[in-house]
């Protein structure tokens, strides 16, 4: 088993997701997104890791990750040309990922419901009483449950010093994926806070022997914004991970 922090947007489960609960079997298509482009960036403790060999299935770049997560890999809409790797070759790169539902196909990724949060974002007028709205980077909360909701909520709350009006708004959901032969580096997070050593450690080792309220409390600590020497869920010095190019929500 491979723990995978994905991004779930508010309005992709308004449209067409359907409400899952922690301990569900889901099945998601997965779109690897620059993390700056979602809700003003920010996801140090959410981003994933992918390296594997690149494939053309039906027009869509994508990746089998080299433990087996099928990731399709999102073109930057506001670059010049495509700068994303070409089939036949491989790839090493990290984001973060997302449910993606709208336009093309690709192969899904499968796997357990561990944790589910909803992802709080603060907005900001662009101008003051501009009525246009954008995300405050750095401004963002997590809130563990134990069901998504189907619907999100907004509260409005009082103008800035600046002048601009503010919101506080339900924006999505960081849903913890347990996915049947895969490992990633949140897995070795796991073990190593669990002090399950990885040198042989059997697939699933580090969510055994543990319930599920237990794992998610664990898994709920590990995507909170880091306190200095604390060490990175993801295995990457602060500063120095890579970030994959791209990101869009019209498909790749």
């Amino acid at each position: 088993m491979g723990l995978w922090h994905v991004y779930y947007e508010d309005w992709q489960m308004e449209c067409c997701g359907t409400p899952f609960s922690v301990g569900d079997e889901v099945r998601w298509p997965l779109l690897l997104v620059d993390p700056q482009t979602v809700l003003g960036g920010g996801w140090h403790d959410q981003l994933t890791q992918i390296a594997g060999p690149v494939e053309d299935v039906g027009g869509v770049r994508m990746v089998r990750e080299e433990t087996g997560l099928p990731v399709a890999l999102a073109a930057d809409p506001d670059a010049d040309e495509d700068r994303r790797p070409e089939p036949g070759g491989g790839t090493r790169a990290a984001g973060l990922l997302s449910v993606e539902r709208h336009g093309a196909k690709w192969p899904e990724a499968g796997g357990r419901v561990r944790a589910v949060q909803v992802v709080t974002q603060t907005w900001a007028e662009t101008e003051p009483g501009s009525r246009s709205y954008e995300p405050v980077p750095g401004q963002r909360r997590l809130r563990a449950v134990g069901r998504c909701p189907k619907w999100f909520t907004e509260t409005e709350g009082e103008r800035a010093a600046d002048g601009r009006g503010r919101r506080s708004r339900e924006s999505g959901l960081l849903v913890t994926l347990d996915v049947p032969g895969t490992d990633s580096r949140l897995s070795h997070a796991v073990r190593e806070t669990r002090g399950i050593a990885h040198q042989d450690a059997e697939p699933g080792a580090e969510t055994r022997d543990i319930s599920a309220a237990d794992l998610a409390a664990l898994l709920d600590s590990l995507s909170t914004p880091r306190r200095r020497g604390r060490p990175d869920p993801a295995g990457w010095p602060t500063g120095s991970r890579p970030v994959a190019r791209g990101g869009t929500n019209d498909g790749p």
